[in-house]
């Protein structure tokens, strides 16, 4: 048994920004199922937000406002007040840290328009913000006591009577389980876009830290809420930054017209992403698409090779290398692919992940980053928002993690979780079934992009719901050629398509109980926003009969809601 006073489970941004703060003072480890440089912070390109009025006067209030409205007011107000308040606060303290923003002639940090933003609040680095995030963050770390185990699969949160007693990993090196005994425990695991098949995440987004929560007892809030992303390379997902349009690049479709004059006159290419996902979407199924295919173009031709190599060099590097087009001449195709989780694990606006709907504790577990569920996004997320989450809510959930701990202990570590953990590694790696874990994977990520993507109605996500529980039984009749211990990558891989199995499910009937159209989530069969029944968010439990659903309501101090319209 490893013992550490506290866990922090991630290597991304939000991990090491808690553990930078917390190892201050505490006995602090970082596990991570890959090396934190490898987290998938670093294929964030576009920015950072904050209200800095480097380029423009700007205020917090502005961009709050700009805030609550893209999340087409499910987000809680009081804490994307506390999100646009301490951006300004974040982002100096990230500079402090040696981040090398791009600048302005005058030496500021510059900032440009983002979707849904009325105002250039992007602080970023050519587009290459979140690996330089990543990387400053770490190499700050470095000279920290802080004990990073890398390649250690989290299988288990040990949570007894409310209070979670540290973690159960799998060492992938070794094939061996072991307990890591702690104080408290953050969790900082990312997204779960890899449950779809055209996706911008890494492959390691699978969300493990929302499978860890489900099997401790724990609910998921708003999961039906899933972000696509206008702009990623077509058949590959691989994503294409929204600074592109803040840039100034054009959005066309097949005929080679600027499509979305018809459908967001005002901000048109800087229209938030779930409209331009929708636009797309209906362009493609109207059969505008390019070549009559289902893809529409960016087109940054007109932005000039020298601003494009200063601007954008990886996208003009993805593009030349995954679909063979140069963006200096050639047009580039894209589609919608599934980007960002809204919903998750939910906490409190300290990062305290709570048990229920009353918002009840659980003592010594916390949560940041996207794995959260804040929720500051609310029905969908604005560009920019998702670094300054992580960066912001990963120093927040470390000092109230360092508050927790003048007053904790080490309570005893439940050995029937160790139990649990190594009987279940065991059982995968001795499975010698009919069904292949991969195959199951590749049928979710199908089923899912298919009948639970951009546009949703009740015949489909119920035969999408159908498909992922009959997968959830096939999986109980699942092969492993590979009985090795040492990287057995087979292993890991069915581990990760057993949580992917589990929130899917969650995410699939919270679509379908949601009968109204609200931000990322879309209900052809159920057109308008319903505030009257809907203004609510949905905290998820697995029990043993299904998903028990039960609701809380958004908190409302500054914006009541409107109607949305750019």
């Amino acid at each position: 048994m490893k013992k550490h006073d506290v866990i922090i489970v991630g290597g991304g941004l939000a991990g090491l920004r808690a553990a930078w703060k917390v190892s201050e003072v505490a006995d602090t480890a970082v596990v991570s199922k890959l090396h934190p440089l490898r987290s998938h912070t670093g294929a964030a390109q576009g920015g950072i937000a904050a209200s800095l009025g480097n380029e423009t006067p700007d205020s917090w209030e502005e961009h709050m406002f700009d805030t609550v409205k893209g999340s087409d007011y499910l987000g809680d107000q009081n804490a994307i007040e506390t999100l646009v308040k301490e951006a300004p606060k974040t982002i100096y303290d990230l500079e402090h840290l040696g981040v090398a923003f791009s600048r302005t002639e005058e030496g500021k940090i510059a900032q440009r328009p983002f979707g849904g933003h009325q105002k250039p609040r992007s602080c970023y680095a050519a587009d290459w913000t979140g690996h330089t995030l990543l990387h400053t963050v770490y190499e700050q770390c470095i000279p920290k006591t802080i004990a990073f185990y890398d390649e250690w699969f989290a299988l288990s949160l040990a949570v007894r009577d409310g209070v979670c007693r540290g973690i159960v990993a799998l060492d992938i090196r070794t094939g061996e389980v072991e307990a890591f005994h702690s104080k408290a425990v953050i969790l900082a695991t990312g997204g779960y876009g890899r449950a779809f098949k055209i996706t911008s995440n890494a492959l390691a987004n699978t969300g493990d830290g929302l499978g860890m929560a489900l099997r401790a007892g724990l609910p998921l809030e708003d999961m039906e809420f899933v972000q696509f992303h206008p702009t990623g390379l077509y058949r590959q997902g691989i994503l294409l930054t929204e600074g592109a349009r803040g840039e100034g690049g054009y959005l066309v479709n097949g005929d080679g017209d600027r499509f979305m004059r018809n459908y967001a006159p005002e901000k048109m290419e800087l229209a938030p992403r779930d409209v331009i996902s929708r636009a797309e979407q209906t362009e493609i199924d109207q059969g505008r698409g390019g070549e009559g295919k289902d893809f529409v173009y960016l087109d940054l031709r007109h932005l000039g090779e020298a601003k494009i190599n200063e601007k954008l060099p990886q996208l003009r590097d993805l593009a030349r290398s995954f679909v063979g087009v140069d963006p200096v001449k050639d047009l580039v195709p894209i589609q919608p692919t599934a980007h960002y989780s809204m919903g998750g694990i939910p906490t409190t606006v300290t990062g305290q992940v709570i048990s229920d709907e009353k918002n009840a504790p659980v003592t010594g577990l916390f949560a940041a980053g996207e794995c959260a569920c804040i929720s500051v996004h609310g029905a969908n997320r604005l560009g920019t928002n998702s670094l300054l989450d992580a960066a912001l809510f990963g120093h927040k959930a470390a000092v109230a993690t360092i508050e927790y701990l003048n007053e904790a202990d080490f309570h005893p570590f439940p050995e029937e979780v160790m139990i649990e953990g190594v009987t279940r590694v065991k059982w995968v790696r001795e499975a010698n079934g009919r069904e292949s874990a991969p195959k199951l994977r590749h049928e979710l990520q199908e089923t899912m992009t298919q009948k639970c993507g951009v546009f949703r109605d009740r015949e489909k996500l119920e035969e999408c719901l159908a498909k992922v529980k009959e997968l959830q039984k096939r999986f109980d009749d699942i092969g492993i050629g590979d009985r090795s211990k040492s990287f057995n990558t087979e292993v890991t891989e069915a581990l990760e398509t057993q949580n992917m199995l589990d929130f899917s499910e969650i995410i699939v009937y919270g679509a379908m109980q949601r009968e109204e159209c609200r931000g990322a989530h879309w209900r052809v069969d159920h057109p308008g926003r319903d505030d009257e029944n809907w203004l609510k968010h949905t905290i998820a439990f697995q029990k043993e009969d299904g998903i028990e659903l039960r609701y809380k309501d958004v908190v409302i101090t500054r914006y009541p809601p409107k109607e949305r319209g750019y």
